[in-house]
């Protein structure tokens, strides 16, 4: 298959087979004409009549032409398609263009293309083209879109090709696909001050690389607008390229969302279900506190950390490209996120207590938390004394499904340890929630225990 068109999706044709293979396309007309042709020179070897044996010769020859045409066109047609976006979120299109040329000496008969979709999509996208010229080339397109998050293949392509005369009907499957992955729904969030939050990128406190005189001074490659009175001659000197005194670095704040996936702390599934609330609101917040200049990361219940602990550690996924491509690692980790098989808080607990770090230890916590019993209640509020603030939104199932609930007194052991927390009610605005969030008066931190 050729190449398709810059970011689109080509790939090599399916083993298409040889004149044999061609052969099963015949139609029910083209079959008829063989039988009829074949009965004819029969019946004219018998009755020894040459006219009637030359219209059996041509009901046999004709198509069989149309099969080796086919054929061949079929080896000189090709195919590609492009997807943009290739991430959108749940309920938002997507657009995918099909592109088909005729690179044969011949036109083409009667084609259908159809590109093979999953059924949440929409139905199978089938377009028919009448006829191509030699060289010519014809581009279609479709839309998608999925209210469920998830990565779904687009593909194969498949182009079903026709004589003029119907005799033969031809498959050609082409072998490239693209992926399609609807990240969660999100919405903005308001900028608040959260209760003991450092500040962001730009924001946070300084640290100085050079106070003892020259010869601690951390230089850098001199970059296009540095101020010229900040050159290291020595330095330049020493390396060959000019080099300026990197005089202070910013110390970035770090967050950390806990998203809380155990299978048996939620009830209900489907769009809005609580545990797809959890999922859309967690994207949000990731997004938002990237936004302001936050060292992100995203932690389930498993102790499964997107980024990695490394470049959570190292503040690089604050600001720039790096934000950029930690947002799309995170938002395609959620778009795929399901429920763990875990009864506990245990591992995630486990991965907060490990984080190194500076004053403040990991920074903001904001975590969503399905049911909590006494014991991951208690694990729960003990995760708080890492971090310099620790939101907590509680989708207590029971709160859900109208039984009677406990939330209150979930709340109440959280906000005792020093939590900011707040129950979800069903179908309850997160932006309203978050804005909530930054109100509500921290209460004492427990200070018993170690992290």
């Amino acid at each position: 298959m050729a190449a398709g068109a810059p970011n689109g999706a080509g790939g090599q044709a399916g083993n298409p087979g040889g004149l044999r293979a061609s052969l099963s396309g015949l139609t029910t007309r083209g079959r008829s004409f063989l039988a009829a042709g074949a009965a004819a020179a029969v019946c004219a070897y018998v009755l020894g009549q040459g006219q009637l044996l030359r219209v059996g010769l041509l009901l046999v020859v004709l198509p069989l032409i149309c099969v080796v045409a086919l054929h061949r066109t079929r080896q000189q047609v090709t195919a590609g398609r492009r997807l943009t976006p290739p991430r959108v979120p749940a309920g938002g299109e997507a657009r995918v263009q099909l592109r088909l040329e005729n690179v044969s000496r011949m036109p083409t008969g009667l084609l259908m293309l159809q590109d093979r979709v999953p059924y949440v999509l929409g139905p199978r996208p089938r377009f028919v083209l009448d006829r191509v010229e030699p060289g010519g080339r014809r581009e279609v397109s479709y839309r998608v879109r999925s209210d469920l998050r998830g990565r779904y293949p687009l593909g194969p392509l498949q182009l079903r090709l026709t004589d003029p005369f119907g005799m033969v009907e031809l498959t050609r499957s082409f072998s490239a696909y693209d992926t399609l992955t609807v990240v969660p729904r999100t919405q903005p969030l308001p900028p608040v001050r959260m209760t003991g939050e450092a500040g962001g990128h730009g924001d946070g406190t300084r640290r100085s690389l050079a106070l003892a005189g020259d010869d601690d001074v951390i230089p850098r490659t001199y970059r296009r607008g540095d101020d010229l009175r900040r050159v290291h001659w020595r330095s330049t000197a020493r390396y060959g390229e000019l080099m300026v005194r990197r005089e202070e670095q910013p110390q970035r704040s770090k967050a950390t969302v806990l998203l809380d996936t155990r299978h048996l702390a939620y009830e209900g599934a489907g769009p809005d279900s609580a545990f797809e609330w959890a999922v859309s609101a967690a994207a949000s917040t990731l997004l938002h506190v990237l936004e302001q200049g936050f060292a992100a990361r995203l932690l389930t219940d498993t102790g499964d950390a997107v980024p990695g602990a490394g470049a959570f550690a190292g503040g690089s996924t604050a600001g720039g490209p790096e934000s950029a491509e930690a947002a799309g690692l995170m938002m395609d980790t959620l778009a795929v996120v399901g429920h763990s098989e875990g009864s506990g808080l245990g591992r995630a607990y486990d991965a907060l207590r490990g984080g190194a770090g500076s004053p403040g230890g990991d920074g903001l916590l904001i975590a969503f938390f399905a049911d909590l019993d006494d014991e991951q209640g208690e694990l729960a509020a003990r995760m708080r004394q890492r971090s310099a603030a620790a939101i907590a939104f509680v989708l207590d199932p029971a709160l859900w499904t109208g039984a009677p609930s406990r939330v209150e007194e979930r709340l109440r052991g959280l906000r005792d340890a020093g939590w900011t927390a707040l129950a979800v009610p069903p179908g309850a605005a997160f932006a309203e929630l978050w804005r909530q969030a930054g109100n509500v008066p921290v209460g004492p931190r427990n200070p018993g225990g170690t992290a």
